[in-house]
């Protein structure tokens, strides 16, 4: 059976919500019954996200297979419960390599190699690959940027090509733009969602499907002038109104019919009862939604004037807090600001400290991760979190007064955190780090084993540096341990403080494994410890 292909495309300004329609869509297919996934497609010249400040572009999601992507294939995870692998992040500079490489091999005989078609007919095949390969009834396809956007014309145009060859009765495109209300007019507005469609029909593409955003419930009035004006019948325009949880957007759509217009468009009839996978995905829904008794978490960062730099980490807190039925509110604490302060922290139940690079900050971390320990406050560190958790202990307890990392201080004279030896001969930043699953040895009896329930975990990894071994007696004889390792034991991935009601840090990312209804265990044992 030929895969049948969504191709979501936005308009107006970027930033409303293209990847949670992707999801939510996808997830809406998945319930009923069909083998789904996603690609996310960024029209940047990045070759991938793994350099990017994620004060800039959010969260740098990194998958089971060592892809660092868009954070938009974190939402595709949490929202199907099933892993994405990196092949689903194309970027422009990933399609332009792949043609370059191959003119250079002389595999386009001699002729003269050009954005149509070779540009395309790449981004096509590599579209194409995914379903083929993972034998797919349904594949959503998400163009990143906003139509009119010289970078993402390449895209739009193979996937217009698409429709073109596979037929319509297998190609739908859904747009999603939006419509703003004006407080002094309070009416919804729908210029411009006709300019965005305009441009996308100018270039070729007539959406099949409006996802319109909008404050509150898109109104029978506008749906009709927006069918009007974008040749889209009324009863294909959604609304896509604000809700307080995104998991919530799938069920919005399908009260409005998309389901059934999806499958009308397709030819898709005579479906089995999907009335049993409704009632789980309803049930996690709910359990996110009426959670009780307020869990204050301080999480302190390098990169929290962004909240979408730690969009995961957010997640996998809520989804904690929802498996004990207690809400957690999320305080974002700038690093750079803690020291001289850090007695601002007592009011938390819990604080957390996530991954990061570099000096900037490092300091305020320090002080935290220390005024944790010594307060007896639940602590989670997460990699950077993790490592300079390891260097406070030094500085505080081991009496190596200039304990640090190499990242943040070369020369130092105590390297409790070192370069990984593999980095050392390294010179391009990108793609380099230590990325994606390896498995983890748990050591018994730790809170690491109770934690986790096993002697044996897989968990994504980006980092650079790692904890040196030489100093690990004198830690252990002090009172930190460290609880878990992998590739032989060199190097250290969990750290606990016995002694504490909850000190734990882990070198690997736990958010990237949480999921709605399935909490990460060291987020939900960090949750329960606070919430005590």
């Amino acid at each position: 059976m030929q895969t049948k292909f969504i191709f979501v495309t936005g308009g107006v300004m970027s930033g409303l919500g293209k990847g949670v329609v992707t999801s939510s869509i996808a997830k809406l297919l998945q319930l009923s019954n069909q083998k789904v996934s996603c690609v996310k497609i960024d029209p940047y010249l990045n070759y991938d996200a793994g350099t990017m400040n994620p004060i800039a572009h959010g969260e740098v999601f990194v998958t089971e297979d060592g892809g660092e992507c868009d954070m938009d294939i974190g939402n595709y995870e949490r929202f199907l419960n099933q892993n994405i692998p990196k092949t689903h992040n194309i970027t422009t500079a990933q399609i332009y390599s792949s043609v370059i490489e191959a003119e250079r091999k002389g595999e386009y005989l001699g002729a003269c190699v050009q954005i149509i078609p070779h540009v395309t007919d790449e981004i096509k095949r590599r579209i194409r690959k995914i379903a083929e390969d993972e034998k797919l009834d349904v594949l959503v396809v998400e163009c990143g940027g906003t139509v009119g956007d010289i970078e993402s014309l390449p895209f739009l145009e193979a996937l217009r090509q698409m429709r073109l060859e596979a037929g319509s009765q297998n190609v739908i495109f859904v747009h999603v733009t939006l419509a703003p209300s004006l407080d002094v007019v309070g009416e919804q507005k729908t210029k411009p969602t006709q300019h965005s469609v305009q441009e996308l029909r100018r270039i070729g593409i007539q959406p099949d499907l409006m996802a319109v955003r909008c404050s509150s419930p898109l109104q029978e009035s506008t749906k009709k002038k927006i069918s009007m004006f974008t040749n889209v019948t009324a009863q294909d325009v959604f609304s896509c109104h604000d809700v307080k949880s995104i998991f919530m957007v799938p069920q919005i759509l399908y009260d409005q019919g998309i389901i059934d217009t999806i499958f009308r468009k397709f030819g898709k009839f005579g479906l089995v009862n999907t009335s049993e996978n409704w009632d789980r995905w309803n049930a996690i829904i709910r359990s996110l939604d009426t959670t009780q008794g307020d869990v204050k978490i301080a999480m302190v960062g390098k990169y929290v004037t962004l909240a979408d730099s730690y969009v995961s980490v957010n997640h996998a807190l809520k989804h904690a807090g929802a498996k004990i039925g207690r809400s957690v509110s999320i305080d974002w604490i700038d690093s750079e600001n803690i020291n001289g302060n850090v007695d601002q922290l007592s009011k938390y139940n819990g604080i957390l400290v996530p991954g990061g690079f570099g000096v900037r900050g490092a300091e305020g971390i320090i002080s935290t991760a220390n005024f944790a320990r010594e307060k007896n406050i639940p602590y989670l560190g997460i990699c950077f979190g993790f490592q300079l958790a390891a260097i406070a202990f030094g500085r505080y307890v081991c009496n190596y007064k200039n304990a640090n990392s190499t990242e943040l201080e070369p020369n130092t004279a105590n390297p409790v955190v070192d370069l990984l030896p593999e980095q050392k001969t390294v010179s391009n930043m990108g793609g380099s780090l230590r990325l994606g699953a390896h498995e983890i040895h748990v050591k018994g009896n730790t809170l690491a084993a109770k934690t986790y329930n096993s002697d044996k975990v897989i968990r994504r990894h980006r980092h650079r540096y790692e904890i040196n071994k030489k100093y690990i007696d004198v830690f252990e004889k002090n009172g930190l341990i460290f609880s878990a390792e992998s590739d032989n034991a060199k190097r250290m991935e969990m750290l606990e403080i016995p002694s504490h009601k909850f000190y734990f840090g882990v070198q690997f990312h736990p958010e990237f494994n949480s999921r709605p209804g399935f909490p990460e265990e060291s987020f939900e044992a960090f949750v329960r410890a606070s919430a005590s």
